[in-house]
């Protein structure tokens, strides 16, 4: 049974059906014919309507996902409108400049025998290809338009592994590095299924090489899939396998400090202070390690961030007077660090919106919920429109009142795909 099925064997229209989720006729349409997935707090609505479980739910969408593709003429993984020409033209001009943009703080003949390197299969020029794309991949303010060049770098890499050419273990490093990246754009993107994909593979070539950094590094980040779905106890279970196995990895690198970050939001999420403030301890010993604290690819956790995580914890458990001055103290940090990224700051802004509505001071939710907008709409960032969405479970009776409805309505408007 489908989506459309079950909706009609409940005797839903379509506008039924939208009007009891809160979204557009059109959208609900788009989820029958599988175009899009429900975003989280959507699934959750969803399902209540139903009358399904989440997991039953899943297996709904799975028949309108299939007839998607088959739609669009694409195979699963494919970008859709795969054979058009006008798409394969912009997929073509997106990958020039990202390589391009990619390649601008090198010299020009070191641009050009790296990439040629590549195509040979080096395993050394696929690594530092791959550290370029993370770098344009933090800038891009449109994270999905480094899509197509993770996309034909993973084809070539794909090819070098299949002639096995330069020795098998760098290019499975290399590959295992360049699926986590594709995950993230896919969750950037809110294309959850995509992105947890790509985790597993990169945790399954990861075993393979025994890089059991590169392999803790991806179950964290299929750990924020279950966090995304506040399944927060699923997340305390692989991130207790990936902190086991960062304790076998390279204590130079602060593998094991970012588990412990991540592992403090899985038990906030659980509501469990103790455990958070011990998890969030452990990732501060970050700031004591000697030299470069991250790779500039697959593992970036330099402590940077810290101050902001801090306050983020604490609205999850509650404590707003905590959580307010950390996350002020990280606005105003932001503030002194030009290029950071809208992502960042985004969610900084909607953690102090969220302070506000559980104050219930419009005034706070408004202010910085509308620039929380703003950075969502010039970075189109699914991510920070995810957050926002998140929000609007807050307002409550702020609902009455006209700012923060129309503060909803605009957050309504946000893509997050």
């Amino acid at each position: 049974m489908g989506l459309a099925k079950r909706r009609r064997t409940l005797g839903y229209s379509q506008e039924k059906l939208a009007q009891l989720l809160g979204v557009d006729r059109t959208t609900v349409g788009r989820w029958e014919c599988g175009r899009i997935d429900p975003q989280p707090v959507q699934r959750r609505g969803l399902a209540r309507v139903l009358e399904v479980s989440l997991e039953e739910l899943d297996a709904l969408l799975a028949p309108s996902r299939a007839e998607g593709r088959e739609s669009d003429g694409h195979l699963p993984g494919e970008p859709s409108k795969a054979g058009d020409p006008d798409e394969m033209i912009r997929r073509e001009f997106l990958r020039i400049l990202t390589i391009s943009g990619a390649l601008t703080v090198l010299p020009a003949e070191e641009a050009e025998a790296l990439v040629e390197g590549v195509h040979r299969g080096t395993p050394a020029d696929f690594a530092r290809m791959n550290s370029h794309l993370w770098q344009v991949y933090r800038l891009a303010r449109s994270k999905g338009s480094v899509h197509p060049v993770v996309r034909d770098q993973l084809t070539t890499l794909n090819d070098a592994l299949a002639g096995n050419g330069g020795g098998p273990r760098p290019l499975l490093n290399a590959a295992a590095d360049l699926f986590q990246l594709a995950g993230e754009v896919a969750f950037d993107g809110s294309r959850y299924a995509d992105a947890a994909a790509s985790y597993s593979l990169a945790a399954s070539v990861s075993k393979d090489a025994e890089a059991y950094d590169l392999w803790a590094c991806a179950l964290v980040r299929h750990a924020y899939v279950d966090m995304s779905e506040r399944r927060y106890g699923q997340a305390t279970q692989m991130l207790g396998a990936a902190a086991r196995l960062a304790d076998r990895g390279d204590s130079d690198l602060p593998t094991r400090q970012w588990v412990a970050s991540v592992r403090a939001e899985a038990y906030a999420g659980l509501g469990d202070l103790d455990a958070c403030e011990r998890a969030m301890e452990q990732a501060e010993s970050v700031l004591g390690l000697d030299g470069g604290t991250a790779n500039g690819g697959w593992l970036r956790f330099d402590g940077a961030r810290l101050t902001e995580e801090r306050g983020s914890r604490y609205v999850q458990l509650g404590r707003l007077d905590l959580a307010e001055r950390a996350l002020r103290g990280a606005l105003e940090q932001s503030a002194l660090a030009p290029g950071q990224s809208y992502r960042r700051r985004g969610a900084v802004l909607t953690d102090l919106a969220a302070i506000g509505a559980k104050r219930r001071d419009a005034e706070q939710v408004v202010s910085y919920g509308h620039e929380a907008i703003g950075l969502a709409r010039a970075s189109s960032s699914g991510y920070v429109a995810r957050r926002l969405r998140a929000l609007c479970e807050e307002f409550g009776p702020l609902n009455r009142d006209h700012r923060v409805a129309e503060l909803r309505a605009e957050i309504a408007t946000l893509s997050t795909l």
